[in-house]
């Protein structure tokens, strides 16, 4: 077990080039889960728990190869042995927004999914905030508002009353779930996560056995399921996982909504289903926001120090 006292008085420090590595390294895992509607569109499955059970093998075989390939055998059983408590906590976490995932879908639409997955960023700072006073700049705030504003903009045509409770109530699992993992892999950034993303999807699973009425799919469902784990479910987290420890846990939460900014242009482009007027207009705020965000973050990171302001001493 690790030493958790002094991850959560301080995180070990991280440089400028480390920081923003991973910044694009979580940006990716957002693209990636952007795939999530697109692909699912495509399977035929009629039963939420096989397509949990199969999706969720497939993520964890491939973040399994993942972790062979870049730590070997012995490296990898040792990350599973040292992610202690944070990991199996990060891994009960995923583990659960993905399955509730899958399963909110059959009781509520995407649109209120994503207006609930909307307020991880705020939930992310807040719990940080609350939990280890972890600072949140201004700016921060205001992009975190403006987030949320644009997917509600995007959401809104789509909320007519008749909704599910069930269906919400997952949706708001998965903001929490998803909030507290990011708070979790931030604070304990000398942990490698990977191996507790992938314990979380050997979770779904195993929960998703119990569950399943067949395991039998088509070859063409297989097909797509493979790339429901590996590419969508999977290689997201394996980017995640690296790159959310490198960066604030607000930032990180605000740069994963570019999932359900993302997502409906693949759908677009591939199931020619044109976004709405609304849809366009609350996109563009959240990508002007999070481009503006992000582009004074590298402003700030790459402004040289000066001597007697920055911390270096002075030549008098």
């Amino acid at each position: 077990m690790i030493d958790t006292a002094s991850p959560i008085v301080a995180s070990p420090a991280v440089s400028p080039r480390e920081e923003r590595v991973g910044m694009l390294l979580v940006f990716l895992s957002a693209l990636m889960w952007s795939f999530g509607g697109t692909i699912a569109r495509f399977i035929t499955v009629g039963d939420s728990w096989t397509v949990i059970f199969w999706r969720s093998v497939w993520a964890a075989a491939f973040l399994v190869c993942f972790m062979v390939w870049r730590d070997g055998w012995r490296g990898t059983l040792k990350l599973f042995r040292d992610m202690g408590l944070p990991g199996l906590a990060v891994g009960i976490c995923f583990a659960t927004a993905s399955t509730a995932f899958v399963v909110a879908l059959a009781y509520t639409t995407v649109a209120n999914i994503l207006l609930m997955q909307a307020g991880v960023p705020l939930l992310a700072a807040l719990f940080a905030w609350a939990l280890f006073r972890e600072r949140v700049g201004v700016a921060t705030w205001v992009a975190i508002a403006a987030v949320i504003a644009g997917v509600a903009i995007m959401v809104s045509e789509s909320l007519d009353g008749a909704v599910s409770p069930i269906g919400d109530g997952l949706a708001l699992l998965i903001a929490v779930m998803f909030s507290v993992a990011t708070v979790i892999t931030r604070r304990f950034s000398g942990v490698r996560m990977t191996p507790a993303t992938c314990l979380g999807t050997m979770l779904a699973a195993g929960f998703a056995v119990s569950q399943a009425s067949t395991f039998a799919v088509s070859v063409s469902d297989m097909g797509f399921l493979f790339a429901f784990g590996v590419v969508n479910l999977g290689l997201g987290l394996a980017f995640f996982a690296t790159g959310a420890r490198l960066i604030p846990a607000a930032i990180a939460a605000l740069l994963g909504t570019f999932e359900p900014i993302l997502g409906p242009i693949w759908v677009w482009l591939i199931h020619s289903e044109v976004p709405s007027g609304r849809t366009i207009i609350g996109g563009a705020v959240v990508v002007t926001a999070l481009l503006v965000h992000i582009g004074l973050e590298f402003k700030r990171q790459a402004r040289p120090e000066r001597a007697g302001v920055t911390g270096v001493p002075s030549p008098n």
